[in-house]
C-alpha cells in the first residue's frame, strides 16, 4: 500500500480543486435539524453504483504516469482494444498455440486489400518475410494483418482499433509500463507473458493462448499495433516510430 498511498498523494497535484467555502453555519444547522428518514435501500445501490462510475471515470482520466494508481484501483487496464489484467500467478497455457481464427499467408498487396485499413510497414525492419490476414467476416474482410521477421521471431500484428477487446493478457511481475510512440501513448510490457485472441463474437478463444514475448502495444490513425519479440523498448519503440 505505500505505493499507492504515494501515488494518491502524488495524485493531488493532478487535480485543481477551489477554496472550501466556510461551512461551519450549515454544520451547525445539520446537528440540530431532526434526524432525516432513513435512505431507500434502491437509492443507496444507485448512489454506490454512480461513485464506482465516478471512480472509473476519474480513472479513464488520470495521466500516463497515474497507471499505477489505475493498476491499483481497478487490477483492470484497457487500452487500444487490448485488456490486461493484472495477477501475481496467472494461468499460462498449455499444449501448442493455434493460430488466430481465419489466419492465412497472403502477399502484401493481397493483404492490403483483405484489410479495410492502411497496411504500414516499419522502415527499421524493411519488408516483411511473411504476411498473414485472419478472422475475416462474412464480407471477406479480414481483422487483422500480421508482419513477420526474422524467422518469425519477431511479429507486427495490426488490426481495427474500433474493434475491442481483441487481446487478452495477463500480467505477472511489475506488469506493463507506459512509453511512447512518437506522439502516441504506449504501453511495454517487458516480460513474456500468456496472450489470447478474442474473436467477432467476443468470445475469447483460450486455443489461441500462447506464451507473448515482451510486447509493445500503441495505436494510431484508428489502427491498434502490436510489436512482439526478443527486443528492448528502446529497439521496440524506434521500429514503431518507423511505420512508413
Amino acid at each position: 500500500m505505500d505505493d499507492l498511498e504515494r501515488e494518491l498523494r502524488e495524485l493531488s497535484g493532478w487535480l485543481a480543486t477551489p477554496e472550501p467555502p466556510d461551512v461551519t453555519a450549515q454544520v451547525r444547522a445539520r446537528i440540530i435539524a431532526p434526524p432525516r428518514p432513513a435512505v431507500d435501500n434502491r437509492r443507496r445501490r444507485w448512489r454506490y453504483a454512480v461513485g464506482a462510475a465516478l471512480a472509473v471515470l476519474l480513472v479513464a482520466l488520470l495521466p500516463p504516469g497515474r497507471a499505477a494508481v489505475a493498476d491499483a484501483v481497478t487490477g483492470l487496464l484497457r487500452f487500444a482494444g487490448v485488456t490486461i489484467t493484472t495477477s501475481s500467478a496467472p494461468v499460462l497455457p498449455t499444449g501448442s498455440p493455434a493460430p488466430l481464427p481465419g489466419q492465412r499467408p497472403a502477399g502484401l498487396d493481397e493483404a492490403q486489400r483483405a484489410v479495410r485499413f492502411p497496411i504500414r510497414v516499419p522502415a527499421a525492419l524493411g519488408p516483411p518475410e511473411r504476411v498473414l490476414v485472419a478472422d475475416p467476416d462474412g464480407t471477406g474482410g479480414h481483422r487483422v494483418a500480421s508482419l513477420l521477421y526474422r524467422g518469425g521471431t519477431v511479429r507486427l500484428d495490426a488490426f481495427d482499433g474500433g474493434l475491442d477487446p481483441v487481446f487478452f493478457k495477463q500480467v505477472a511481475g511489475s506488469g506493463p509500463e507506459w512509453t511512447q510512440v512518437g506522439a502516441a501513448s504506449a504501453i511495454w510490457i517487458s516480460a513474456p507473458h500468456p496472450v489470447s485472441y478474442v474473436d467477432r463474437a467476443g468470445t475469447v478463444r483460450q486455443a489461441d493462448a500462447r506464451l507473448s514475448a515482451a510486447t509493445l502495444i500503441w495505436a494510431d490513425l484508428g489502427v491498434t499495433y502490436r510489436l512482439e519479440g526478443e527486443l528492448t523498448r528502446a529497439e521496440a519503440v524506434a521500429i514503431g516510430t518507423s511505420l512508413r
